[in-house]
């Protein structure tokens, strides 16, 4: 049995593959829901749910209207898309003997995750999406808010990067004694073995829910899972795709999801297409470009991006743990701040929803969304070329470091 949960687990699975096929399944997923792959508008209604169990009312609270908050987690298709997620991402890590506890050597990071969580969170929220329902799954549904949120958490991530880099964000490393050898114990492997059940255990619960007439509970916990196995064994993570960038010019993740939003565009075109469906729109507005660049800067500070943040809670990493929680804590500041602060009048009430398709026609928003996406591959792939960590662009390329 470890031979063969080692021979298909054993490695992460090529991130192309993984987006691409996570693009197919969001499309698909789209087609038989009519919504869209997401999870932060459940993190706010978590939120929203913790504090009735604290008797705060909130029934007053207009964003809470906006996204409803009506049934329990458990209840509702949104719910199981993100329990899906986790629970997927759990199960390949167990497969993969992959689990393990592990808190942060320097403790401060702790508090940078909580800190980098709240702003993402709260970004995210504002631009009414995070790095799917604004980016991964808004492209392809051919809403421009996508677009302007991509610009914005680009720049985001670019601050989060001089932020993290200055040696009062690092603080001082911490060394460990000694330089013996670890004795290493041949230990029996169970993991792969609880995994085994636990996906067991899953199959029977989605069984339940068709059985017992919820077929859509079916459907998003199927779907979650298979997100959560997907970017948990292509380590997806659009962080990654962002900062690296800055870091060290690698660029691997940035097409990978540039591939796998191309992919999902041409599938979920079919899909509004074929099946007359009325695609997703976001409203695009100063909120939009501001929850950008704050969900950028957040991600980068806390080391994860909403998806990452997932399956790295379920590898054991104390860290995003917290990350999770300033996500919650972010999300429910927006939501009392959009009516009580009065952040919908400032930032979103005078912008609008804009669709590709019904401003240009079907054909031509499909053809300038591909564009677009080959324009950002070609780009990272220029840039992963010639950009070098603390030189900048190399000699011939757009510009020196510093010039």
């Amino acid at each position: 049995m470890n031979r063969i949960t080692s021979k298909i687990f054993g490695q992460y699975w090529n991130p192309y593959w993984a987006i691409g096929i996570a693009g197919v399944l969001s499309a698909l997923y789209f087609g038989l829901t009519n919504t869209v792959w997401a999870v932060t508008d459940k993190f706010t209604r978590l939120g929203g749910q913790i504090l009735m169990l604290f008797g705060i009312d909130i029934s007053d609270w207009e964003y809470f209207k906006l996204i409803t908050i009506k049934g329990s987690t458990f209840e509702r298709t949104d719910g199981w898309i993100v329990w899906g997620m986790f629970i997927g991402a759990f199960i390949t890590i167990l497969l993969s003997n992959n689990f393990k506890i592990r808190i942060p050597k320097q403790k401060r990071r702790l508090v940078q995750g909580l800190i980098g969580g709240i702003i993402a969170g709260f970004g995210a929220r504002l631009a009414l999406g995070c790095n799917l329902a604004a980016f991964f799954t808004g492209v392809p549904q051919f809403s421009f808010h996508s677009w302007i949120f991509m610009v914005a958490t680009a720049i985001g991530t670019y601050i989060g990067f001089k932020i993290v880099s200055t040696k009062w964000w690092k603080g001082k490393p911490v060394l460990k004694k000694g330089n013996t050898a670890t004795k290493v114990e041949n230990k029996k492997i169970i993991q792969p073995y609880i995994g085994i059940l636990v996906a067991i255990l899953y199959a029977l619960l989605v069984i339940y829910f068709f059985v017992t007439g919820k077929p859509y509970l079916g459907i998003a916990a199927i779907f979650g899972a298979a997100f959560g196995i997907l970017i948990e064994r292509g380590q997806i993570c659009f962080t990654s795709a962002f900062r690296d960038l800055w870091v060290s010019g690698r660029a691997t993740m940035t097409k990978a999801i540039a591939v796998g939003i191309a992919i999902s565009t041409l599938f979920t075109f079919v899909v509004i297409v074929v099946y007359g469906l009325e695609p997703i729109t976001k409203i695009a507005a100063p909120s939009t470009f501001i929850g950008g660049v704050l969900f950028g800067l957040g991600i980068v500070l806390a080391g994860g991006c909403e998806t990452g943040m997932m399956y790295r809670v379920m590898e054991g990493q104390v860290l995003y743990l917290f990350v999770f929680a300033g996500n919650i804590i972010g999300a429910t500041f927006l939501a009392y701040g959009w009516d009580h602060v009065g952040i919908f009048n400032t930032l979103v009430k005078s912008g609008s929803k804009i669709n590709l398709i019904t401003e240009l026609g079907p054909i031509t928003a499909l053809l300038l969304t591909l564009v677009m996406l080959a324009v950002w591959f070609a780009v990272a792939v220029f840039w992963e070329k010639n950009y070098r960590f603390g030189t900048g662009f190399k000699k011939g390329g757009m510009r020196q470091h510093g010039n």
